[in-house]
């Protein structure tokens, strides 16, 4: 078939070529073909012949005024839900092979006859007046903390007419990453946009008693910075488009300077914070003429932060533990039948009694977790060694393998007398150092000795002696050496 650019080709070629069976072979045509375009004037799109209806019977005919009624009650209908119905309600009436064709009537139908659909309106940005935010999951990127999986939400903060960006690293989305992500990306930034704009999130906005009013911490947080909140409309995540678009940008990014660097895995969490400030570093090199036009129209910071935690007040119950945010932590016996703070940051629970922080405890992720120390129970445990047994929280009173293994070794030897020793030596490492009974209870466990709580102090106390400073004899320095440099050089 000729096509419209070998016609052109030839006209071209005519006026150059010396003859016209030249122009013609040039053009891909025979000397024949050549001279019926070139009589005709016209290209070969100019006088193909249009269809003037359709070329097979329709076989959706009988049935259209059914699926169009469908259509109007459900207009979100897909096609193969249709062609489903229609093979159940007509046994061996369509084949598979039919779909197709339904699918082409289905969508002339809808820009045909359908309804409206949602028109996007792109916005015009000014600077200094929006900045948006979200959280996105980093899971399946794979970074690894000493070949430990570290699964994690980065607070993805953007300020939309510059599209300058940076994050947090957070473990949920909770108010306490929201408060912590948001201050450190304006403190990073160095001011406040007017506007700040989240989907709707439940540490945000309401969702069952008031879906259109703002948490009173949320609001209060962005009072202390004088800003405005917004938040998208119900099922409406384009109107957050910005930072959702950045969202596969920056990971994008991540990925690659992954690969580029070879390993995913790293010697500790600082270092993987580094590398992410590098990253946003780089991605913001681009965006400095536009980010310095935000700068001059940013309004200033308070004088501080406001606090990026909540506050809980919860009573110590009897087996010395209090409940926070759905899990279960241990604190000191001392305090059992108090009203004790707990404030709730992103990584740690700060417990105050009194105006004073009495704890700092690791922050457990999910709901239905434990944290036991045992050295805020082990004084009375030794004392009821009987509750060992059945302890509800058990495993967490073994703190390593090396531990364990112990205990182990000591229910073979007597099952009876086994908890009531482990415990004694449980006690020693509350009362020493927890590495120092570690090392002894490996090297009895190695060396096949008696595994005891005497021996384990006496092995302490036999590794102190070994390792004790001996007595340095420092000689006087001799200093002529200096002066005789000196006056080589004439000083």
């Amino acid at each position: 078939m000729v096509t419209d650019r070998q016609v052109r080709l030839l006209m071209s070629l005519i006026t150059t070529e010396k003859t016209f069976k030249a122009a013609a072979a040039k053009a891909g045509m025979d000397e024949k073909t050549a001279r019926k375009w070139r009589d005709s004037g016209d290209l070969p799109s100019q006088i193909q012949k249009q269809r003037s209806g359709r070329t097979r019977e329709d076989p959706f005919s009988d049935v259209w005024g059914d699926i169009r009624a469908l259509l109007e009650v459900n207009p979100g209908l897909e096609a193969k839900t249709i062609f489903a119905h229609l093979q159940a309600e007509y046994p061996g009436k369509f084949a598979d092979g039919q779909l197709r064709t339904l699918q082409r009537r289905v969508k002339t139908w809808r820009c045909t006859e359908g309804p409206p659909r949602e028109v996007f309106f792109p916005q015009d940005h000014k600077p200094g007046r929006l900045a948006e935010s979200d959280f996105t999951h980093m899971t399946r990127l794979g970074v690894t903390i000493r070949g430990v999986p570290f699964n994690h939400l980065i607070f993805h903060f953007v300020l939309t007419f510059s599209s300058w960006e940076t994050g947090t690293i957070c473990f949920s989305e909770s108010f306490e990453s929201l408060a912590e992500g948001l201050q450190n990306a304006l403190w990073e930034l160095g001011g406040t946009p007017e506007t700040h704009r989240t989907d709707r999130l439940s540490t945000a906005v309401h969702k069952v008693e008031n879906p259109e009013e703002f948490t009173r911490r949320y609001r209060g947080l962005l009072d202390h910075y004088g800003i405005k909140p917004h938040a998208t409309n119900p099922a409406s995540p384009n109107e957050n488009g910005d930072v959702e678009s950045l969202h596969r940008n920056f990971k994008r990014a991540v990925d690659q300077t992954l690969m580029m660097r070879g390993s995913r895995d790293f010697a500790s969490r600082a270092d993987y914070e580094a590398f992410l400030k590098a990253t946003f570093t780089q991605l913001n090199a681009g965006r400095r003429a536009r980010f310095e036009e935000e700068l001059k129209v940013l309004h200033r910071l308070p004088l501080k932060r406001l606090e990026s935690f909540t506050r809980e007040t919860v009573r110590v119950g009897p087996g010395s533990t209090v409940r926070v945010k759905h899990n279960t932590y241990s604190v000191n016996s001392r305090l059992i039948g108090e009203s004790v703070e707990a404030r709730v940051y992103i990584d740690y629970i700060d417990i105050w009694y009194a105006q004073k922080r009495v704890e700092r405890l690791p922050r457990l992720r999910g709901s239905g977790k434990h944290y036991i120390n045992y050295r805020h129970i082990i004084d009375w445990l030794v004392r009821k060694p009987g509750a060992f047994a059945d302890y509800r929280y058990r495993e967490d009173l073994f703190p390593s393998s090396t531990f364990r293994i112990a205990y182990d070794v000591l229910k073979k030897r007597s099952e009876a007398r086994a908890d009531r020793e482990y415990l004694k030596i449980l006690f020693l490492a509350a009362r020493e150092t927890e590495s120092g009974v570690e090392a002894a209870l490996a090297a009895l466990v190695d060396n096949g000795g008696q595994i005891s709580a005497e021996a384990v102090e006496e092995t302490l106390l036999s590794a102190a002696v070994l390792e004790s400073p001996r007595e340095i004899i420092v000689a006087d320095v001799d200093l002529s050496t200096y002066d005789a440099l000196l006056e080589e050089v004439g000083v």
